[in-house]
């Protein structure tokens, strides 16, 4: 269980253990293979808890910016399309994994710089440390619902982006 309840930073540990995953995805050391399949579950997991329980939110606070929280759901998009051209590669470690592996951490770096500085910040300003609680306990109980149920399966983002 994590020491925090605080939403701002259990968004800003899986940032930093998205990073780690990144590092193994691009060592030959690694077992990169387990470190896409760590990482696709995580980033579904965070991403779906983050739109149906902390955005919703968190666009009901004067002060925080709905464009920015909007951007953010468009930005999993982006993130999810490039997780799945990286899962569609057949050969881990190839030129085109590496490619594609560069486009998803563009992606996802981008988006956590963003959302760190903007909707996070925001939080921080204008969010009582209570509240922050709250969301924090409902982003986990969605992200632990969605990494039982698989959720960085191949056919489960290929459904994501879809829709």
């Amino acid at each position: 269980m994590p020491e925090t309840r605080d939403v701002v930073e259990l968004i800003l540990d899986d940032h930093r253990r998205m990073e780690e995953l990144f590092r193994q995805m691009r060592s030959v050391e690694a077992d990169r293979q387990a470190a896409l399949k760590e990482f696709a579950d995580l980033l579904t997991a965070h991403a779906l808890a983050e739109e149906s329980k902390v955005y919703p939110a968190l666009k009901r606070y004067r002060d925080i910016d709905n464009e920015e929280v909007e951007h953010g759901e468009e930005e999993h998009e982006e993130g999810n399309k490039a997780l799945l051209a990286l899962l569609e590669v057949d050969e881990v470690g190839s030129d085109e994994w590496d490619e594609k592996l560069e486009e998803l951490v563009e992606a996802i770096t981008h988006h956590a710089d963003e959302e760190e500085r903007t909707i996070l910040n925001g939080a921080r300003e204008n969010v009582a440390m209570e509240r922050r609680e709250e969301l924090g306990a409902a982003f986990l109980e969605e992200r632990a619902h969605q990494l039982k149920s698989g959720c960085g399966s191949i056919d489960n983002i290929r459904s994501i982006v879809k829709s």
